[in-house]
């Protein structure tokens, strides 16, 4: 067993048995970064490995809040703020029932390396609650935003952590919160969390991006084969957001996108879900804040199926799956394979297990992993920081180059470091291995 082995047995998989995502995300971290720090004495020596898998600070807190008939709720609130070799702690608060340490230790892991791979100067954090936002009243969500950002404001700022929205946590959320943060510290400190209404701090561009940089990388996998979205099938799991927007850009590059989903099921439409059906679904589930069987019930050729997902339903060349953690497991990954999928771009936080995603690359299905695919969201709030720091405003053009530009360099960072390492075509291990070289190398510079 080499000292690698002993660190994912000791330091993570005996200390944190129970935290299953965490194991999960370090696993394939560890895996895929494997070649380089058995190839160089320094990893070891300043356990480079060991301090990078433990966060710098964990912040546990009470939540209390009064619903609308007066009674008074208790919920948990977190922030990992896992590094910041590279900058302030950046990443987003996840509002929802699921929400323990381990899904925000996971998800606050993975940040470290898709911030380091936009190039900007983030470090990596995560946040949130186990508040549910459904069915609560507009005051029920504001009295918990505000509660919620009572206890946090000790804990960020704009030069030392900066969160932003994620499931549950859209730009209505994220003004209550930076509302109440003013109130409290006395300071207008734009800059202390991001995915804010463009009009006061927010970016344009930065509702899309996540969906449109997820695109943009799948474009760029597609491209090394001379191939494109053009005249392709695709599946796509979610309808929030990050769902939304890759509809929207797959569509505009030509593509034909037969399924979206949410908690409760699937829609297929072998028609294709145009610019219209989207503004359905865009009305549906933004402002209606209903289920998606509604798309079902209008547009006629389209089917429902309840509780299941969308990858084992029809033909499809591409797979975007952009709902949640561990939504494609084996059974998917050998459905897609058997239906031709030719490439899988992941929109959601480590939405494939591991069983699943070996078995997409030993088929030869273009894979590209979430720290790299998804990372245009960060990239974008990264890009809306720079703007309040200079209390300026790009064009939606402007923006929209710079996020294109962005994934085109992540694509070439991870194809470069994965063939350097003897994995030419593998983004897992090029995605980890050039997120790890850029914050291990300031962390070893910056001293221990």
């Amino acid at each position: 067993m080499s000292w690698v082995d002993d660190i994912l047995d000791k330091h993570v998989k005996a200390k944190w048995p129970w935290q299953t995502e965490f194991i999960q995300a370090v696993t394939e971290f560890v895996n895929a970064v494997r070649p380089v720090v058995e190839s160089d004495t320094v990893y070891q020596k300043e356990r480079i490995l060991e301090r990078i898998i433990v966060p710098e600070r964990t912040v546990v807190f009470r939540v209390t809040w009064q619903r609308d008939n007066g009674d008074i709720e208790v919920d948990y609130g977190y922030r990992v703020q896992m590094n910041s070799a590279l900058g302030p702690y950046k990443g987003g608060c996840r509002f929802h029932p699921s929400v323990v340490l381990s899904i925000l230790k996971f998800l606050a892991f993975e940040q470290i390396f898709k911030n380091s791979l936009t190039g900007l100067p983030m470090g990596a954090g995560k946040g949130g609650s186990n508040f549910d936002p459904k069915g609560k009243s507009e005051d029920e969500i504001r009295r918990f935003c505000q509660a919620f950002m009572t206890e946090l404001y000790r804990y960020i700022g704009s030069d030392v952590d900066v969160p932003a929205g994620d499931i549950g946590v859209g730009a209505r959320e994220i003004g209550y919160m930076i509302g109440q943060y003013k109130k409290i510290a006395n300071l207008h400190d734009g800059g202390v969390l991001t995915g804010k209404t463009v009009g006061w701090g927010g970016s344009l561009v930065r509702t899309e991006a996540t969906g449109y940089g997820n695109v943009y990388f799948a474009q760029e996998m597609l491209s090394t084969k001379s191939d494109s979205f053009d005249g392709k099938t695709v599946l796509i799991s979610g309808s929030g957001n990050v769902a939304q927007y890759a509809c929207e850009k797959a569509t505009q590059l030509g593509a034909k996108v037969i399924s979206l989903s949410d908690s409760a099921g699937s829609i297929i439409d072998p028609a294709g879900i145009d610019e219209e059906k989207l503004a359905f679904i865009k009305e549906l589930k933004n402002v209606k804040r209903g289920r998606i069987k509604e798309y079902a019930d209008k547009f006629s050729g389209s089917t429902y199926l309840e509780g299941k997902r969308p990858w084992g339903a029809d033909k499809a060349d591409i797979a975007l799956p952009c709902a949640t953690q561990n939504e494609l497991n084996l059974d998917d990954a050998m459905a897609l394979v058997k239906n031709g999928c030719m490439c899988v771009s992941e929109g959601a936080n480590m939405p494939t297990t591991l069983d699943a995603t070996d078995y997409l690359l030993a088929n030869k299905v273009m894979f590209g992993p979430g720290k790299a695919a998804n990372a245009g969201g960060v990239a974008t709030s990264g890009l809306e920081m720079s703007q309040n720091s200079m209390r300026y405003f790009w064009t939606r053009e402007e923006v929209d180059t710079k996020l294109h530009n962005i994934m085109v360099n992540i694509h070439k960072n991870c194809m470069d470091s994965a063939a350097e390492f003897g994995s030419p075509g593998n983004y897992v291990v090029g995605a980890n291995i050039a997120g790890f070289r850029r914050v291990s190398k300031a962390m070893i510079q910056q001293g221990f």
